[in-house]
């Protein structure tokens, strides 16, 4: 391996550990991130016209005007999906936002028009008990779904699990011409939302499977990768495969993850959802440079799901309280307050409100800002009441997490049985007989 890839991958591993031994590193760097990410130039105007509003899963988070796709031939030319370009990996990648159902065939139409030949899916159609995506393939082999409104059909001709992922086969066909083209998906089933897979073995595993169809590469059109919001767990595919396509082409000296995403982010907004989902970034980065510069000297390999290291790396630092669920078990999704008082970089014009979040499509937004107590300690606040304020600030109020405890607390003592509370109160009595006589 030449000196100068071993230098970038201990440079790469270094970092990782000095940001993993601060204990808001993380979290440092992800707002940092944000911060750098807003320009006023990048706007999003043709997210909010009356038109395109309910063609939104998220009315916060909207395709950038420069970058959008725009559907030819069709009476709706708005989709929210953003062209992403990495110019020195000669890498391109249609994000989007999982189709909503008036939005299927739109979203077919875009895979038409723009050439693609694989769907990269990294959601289920329901988490956590809510809608994330709708289902816009056959669900059985040789089934046909039609989309009358774009003049395509879609078929299955094959769907085929290789554990924690699913490759289908879809003819795609033009009903006016007969013209048609197949194109695969490749469906990850065990990423949570907000979280991340529990090592990164399984997700390169994933990638490289992804790679080795060819479908990513520029002789074929933009392979398409969403999620629900199509910005966090899409956002992390595209700076890996990013970062590690640089790492193969041995262009090291620009293999700068922080300003990568930052150029990422240029093209579709919020890329990257989570300190968590940036660390797992790394550790992606990371394990697959070792792959490439120390062992097989390229990327298109199988990875060890049993890595004892990837394992530890991953679980020896959990960033959010979600985490430390276990990892078949969906998210909880977060409070009303967190979702109305979230801080959003390079946020579109028309900001989320109470009622866009309530159809249980808010799961994939960014998370929020962390409060600091001592603001509010300083003004005479508790944190029940700072919550209060921001919610009645966003126009809706909703009770905080901890005073809904305290009532429901309130509410069980209140049902207690009297003798309960007379026997209590006896034994405290008898205590402090006990304690005087001792003292005396």
């Amino acid at each position: 391996m030449p000196g100068e890839g071993i230098d970038v991958l201990d440079n790469l591993e270094r970092e990782f550990k000095e940001i993993d031994s601060q204990r808001t590193g993380w979290h440092a760097l992800f707002n940092s991130i944000g911060m750098d990410s807003r320009n006023p130039e990048l706007t999003s105007k043709e997210s909010v016209k009356p038109c395109n509003r309910p063609l939104n899963r998220y009315r916060n988070v909207s395709p950038y005007d420069h970058s959008r796709i725009v559907l030819l031939n069709s009476d709706v030319d708005y989709i929210n999906a953003n062209l992403v370009e990495v110019p020195l990996a000669d890498r391109r990648y249609i994000l989007s936002q999982g189709p909503l159902e008036n939005t299927c065939g739109h979203f077919w139409l875009m895979i038409w028009q723009q050439g693609t030949r694989a769907v990269v899916m990294l959601n289920r159609i329901v988490e956590n008990n809510v809608p994330k995506c709708h289902q816009y393939w056959p669900e059985e082999k040789g089934k046909i779904k039609i989309f009358d409104d774009v003049g395509l059909q879609i078929t299955l001709l094959q769907e085929r699990g290789e554990g924690f992922y699913i490759v289908r086969t879809l003819l795609v066909t033009e009903t006016s011409s007969g013209d048609c083209r197949e194109v695969l998906q490749f469906h990850y089933t065990t990423w949570p939302d907000f979280q991340v897979p529990s090592s990164p073995a399984a997700f390169l595993s994933f990638l490289a499977a992804v790679r080795r169809s060819g479908t990513l590469e520029n002789e074929v059109g933009p392979a398409v990768i969403h999620c629900s919001a199509g910005i966090g767990r899409s956002g992390t595919f595209c700076l890996i495969d990013s970062c590690l396509l640089l790492l193969e082409k041995r262009i090291f000296s620009e293999l700068d993850v922080r300003s990568i995403l930052l150029e990422l982010r240029t093209y579709r907004m919020g890329l990257i959802q989570t300190a968590d989902q940036l660390r797992f970034s790394f550790l992606g980065i990371i394990r697959g440079a070792r792959k490439i510069l120390c062992e097989d000297g390229s990327f298109d390999g199988n990875f060890d799901l049993d890595d004892d290291t990837d394992s530890q790396m991953q679980t020896s630092h959990r960033l959010d309280s979600s985490s430390s669920e276990d990892e078949g078990k969906p998210p909880t999704p977060p409070l009303r307050s967190d979702s109305l008082s979230r801080s959003f970089d390079n946020s579109s014009s028309s900001p989320a409100t109470a009622e866009d979040l309530s159809d249980g499509s808010g799961d994939e937004l960014p998370p929020a800002m962390p409060v600091k107590n001592s603001l509010f300690k300083t003004q005479g606040y508790t944190m029940p009441v700072a919550e209060e304020l921001i919610n009645l600030t966003n126009g809706k109020h909703v009770l905080g997490e901890d005073a809904r405890k305290s009532q429901d607390s309130e509410k069980t003592l209140g049902n207690q049985p009297l003798s309960k509370f007379l026997v209590g109160a006896a034994v405290v009595a008898i205590i402090s007989i006990f304690s005087y006589v001792y003292w005396m």
